[in-house]
This record gives structure tokens, sequence and C-alpha cells, in this order.
């Protein structure tokens, strides 16, 4: 596996503004979480997701073809960071509610949620 850490340079306050991706060697996405300015972040892997965060639907660009696009700073980082901030997401977004993207139904909720 490859991880990677994409910052977007960007004043989108919607938008995350640091993109982690667990990569597999076909360089298709198996994990990924996104980070927003205000200290949220979502994630997503084939079983669950938070937020709007999904997998790609076409394997990751070269970092190479990332970095030349002036928006972006990609760079390689290590498993350990990629799993810390893995595990940051998932127990933030656990808090909001989580999709189980399977069945489609809402981790965290309960049948009385107005949600």
């Amino acid at each position: 596996m490859k991880y990677i850490k994409v910052k977007w340079l960007h004043s989108l306050p919607d938008m995350p503004v640091l993109l982690y991706s667990e990569l597999d060697p076909d360089m298709w996405e198996v994990r990924k979480v996104e980070a927003y300015a205000d200290g949220t972040t979502d994630f997503a892997d084939c079983d669950e997701s938070s937020g709007s965060t999904e997998l790609g639907i076409e394997p990751c660009p070269l970092l190479e073809v990332i970095a030349a696009d002036p928006e972006f700073e990609p760079e390689v980082i290590s498993r350990e960071e990629f799993e810390a901030v893995w595990q940051h997401a998932k127990g933030t977004a656990r808090a909001r509610g989580v999709r189980n993207d399977r069945t489609n139904l809402s981790i965290g909720s309960t049948a009385d949620d107005d949600g």
C-alpha cells in the first residue's frame, strides 16, 4: 500500500483542505480521509463513509501529475501517519453518524432520530 496526503490550496469553506488516501498497487483508493479548515474530518472505505466523502471512481493520478496543478501539494506519508488520521476521523464521524454503504443505513442513529 501507498499513503499520500494532498494539501488543497483554496478558499472554499465547504471543501476539504487536506486529502489523505491509502492506495493499492494499482493506485485505487482503499481508504480516504478529508479534513476541513474548521477541523472536521470525514472518511470513506468500501463499507462505510461519513459526510460527502467517497472513494475515487478512477485510480489516483501519479503524485507528479497532482503536483503539476498549483492548487495541490501532494506528499507520500507513512502508514502510521495515515492510521492516526484514519482513527481520528472514524472516531469523530461516529459521533455524528456514519453511513453503512453496503446497506444504506446510518450507524449511530436510531429509529427515533428525525434525520
